[in-house]
């Protein structure tokens, strides 16, 4: 005969409610969690999971909606958020829509159709347009890396303006004046934000910002080469760049490699993301840093508290912290980005 709830409490020497919360994913005192760990085992328990479902209208599954699946930042915080979410019984059902809009809004609906718990979504779209059905469920909705305005929905990003800013800053530090960026394109918020920390790190360090160092792309490698290659031939009296997004980062990279380029004698480089490639290229590439680790956990932990799993955190966060709709009580974290500092800027002050 199978082993019951019942058999399980007996054997663990807990109530049954304990043991139901633990099954459900509730929070169950380390000590108690152990002793029905090894009762389940010990008994060969295993959960009607189409029961549990159909009785508390959970499926325990949490739905995820990323532009591209190989892309190193979203791996990253979707490993850190399925690792928390599996220590609290939710599985995770991810959905790679290729950047379009239309795959977007087809993933989205597959999962409101799999009845998934919530949603988490790096967006794509940025009306919102592909979100709201599934947000009129009151299921919750976590945004990552990339507002949407006028969403009503918890978001979780890094102050990109000041993320640029920062490398900016560096390099004026360094005796760089001319400056010049490749940026992401306009279409997303995190790039044009960007932009803008470029635009104003240049201001606030009195340099005349002329548009045309500035070089706009698509996000993609293929882009990081033709805007490293561009501005070279464009502004041959430019001495440093910096680079908005990772996979532009390794493009440059490759194509200053191809055009002979030595970083940082000729050309000073700031890029962004994954200090895994910035240890490989020589000399080691300073970049941007964004906090993929406290991304992933902060979003993962906010969804937990619109289930019900975890009580939410008393006092502000690190970071900054800005509730724009108190009504409501959606969250929109800031996250600080910071330098890490290789041998790819020349000092020439």
């Amino acid at each position: 005969m199978a082993a019951t709830v019942k058999d399980i409490a007996q054997r663990a020497g807990c109530g049954v409610a304990t043991v139901s919360s633990y099954l459900n994913g509730g929070n169950v005192r380390p000590g108690n969690r152990e002793k029905i760990r090894q009762a389940i085992s010990e008994l060969h328990y295993e959960v009607n999971e189409t029961a549990r479902q159909l009785k508390t209208n959970r499926t325990r599954m949490i739905g995820a909606v990323i532009p591209e699946l190989n892309s190193t930042f979203c791996a990253s915080v979707l490993s850190e958020i399925e690792d928390i979410l599996r220590q609290h019984g939710y599985a995770m059902l991810v959905c790679d829509c290729r950047t379009d809009s239309v795959r977007e809004r087809e993933a989205v609906d597959f999962l409101l159709k799999r009845r998934v718990d919530g949603l988490f979504v790096l967006p794509v779209d940025e009306t919102g347009s592909n979100l709201r059905k599934f947000i009129r469920t009151g299921k919750p909705v976590v945004l990552i890396d990339r507002q949407i305005e006028g969403l009503d929905v918890d978001t979780v990003c890094v102050d990109n303006r000041a993320a640029i800013r920062s490398a900016v800053d560096l390099l004026v530090q360094k005796g760089h004046s001319r400056i010049g960026m490749i940026a992401g394109p306009s279409g997303i918020n995190a790039a044009r934000q960007r932009m803008r920390g470029y635009i104003e790190g240049c201001e606030k360090n009195g340099i005349c910002q002329n548009r045309d160092l500035i070089f706009q792309g698509d996000d993609s490698i293929e882009s990081g080469t033709a805007g490293i290659e561009t501005l070279i031939k464009m502004h041959p009296d430019m001495t440093a760049v910096v680079i908005s997004n990772y996979r532009m980062t390794m493009g440059a990279m490759i194509g200053a490699n191809e055009s002979g380029i030595m970083i940082p004698q000729q050309l000073s480089v700031v890029g962004f993301d994954n200090p895994q490639f910035a240890r490989a290229v020589h000399p080691r590439l300073t970049i941007v840093n964004q906090p993929v680790d406290e991304i992933g956990e902060r979003a993962a932990k906010i969804m937990l508290e619109r289930l019900g799993d975890v009580d939410a955190p008393e006092g502000s966060m690190d970071g900054s912290e800005d509730c724009a709709n108190p009504e409501c009580g959606h969250r929109h974290i800031w996250l600080t980005t910071a330098i890490l500092e290789g041998g790819s800027v020349l000092d020439r002050s």
